[in-house]
């Protein structure tokens, strides 16, 4: 059954058997987690170049909430980092270098990607609070990267003009 009734006072379990508040500084970091998988799967509608790198993606998010959830098991790894950093290093070898700063938006798929990094920054921040693992950490600020960079890297490929912010 989907509802047990042992959460309706404003607790839950973690993946340890441990009960916490749902205001537990984990089950904000976890929250938010879903909450961007949730808008990479948005993302995924609106472009097709990347829809196996953003699976990947979505795949390892699952991990990283086992991660934060106390799940035994190693779920954030080194080499997730490494795989980010390559398809970075990818994306941006064939990007114009940024002049300044960039306002978030543009296209669909452009401004959908900008929407999943700034919820990846709020993720991080709430990794932090929850005393997240240094690769888990590395993993959510990389990704934030990587986002950025697709979006910067959909403008390109489609021919859009970055919107340079203006002092």
């Amino acid at each position: 059954m989907i509802y047990t009734k042992t959460g309706d006072k404003g607790e839950t379990s973690l993946a340890s058997g441990q009960r916490v508040a749902k205001t537990d500084a984990r089950i904000e970091a976890y929250g938010t987690v879903d909450e961007l998988n949730s808008w990479i799967g948005l993302l995924r509608v609106a472009v097709c170049n990347s829809q196996n790198e953003l699976e990947w993606i979505q795949n390892k998010l699952f991990n990283l909430g086992a991660e934060l959830s106390e799940a035994p098991g190693e779920w954030i790894v080194e080499a997730d980092v490494k795989q980010l950093e390559a398809w970075i290093d990818a994306m941006q070898a064939v990007l114009p270098k940024q002049r300044a700063f960039l306002l978030p938006a543009g296209s669909e798929g452009v401004s959908r990607s900008h929407v999943c990094r700034t919820i990846c920054r709020r993720a991080e921040r709430r990794m932090i609070e929850a005393k997240a693992s240094a690769v888990a950490l590395q993993f959510v600020n990389r990704l934030s990267d990587y986002l950025f960079v697709l979006a910067r890297y959909l403008a390109y490929k489609s021919g859009e003009e970055e919107i340079m912010w203006k002092k």
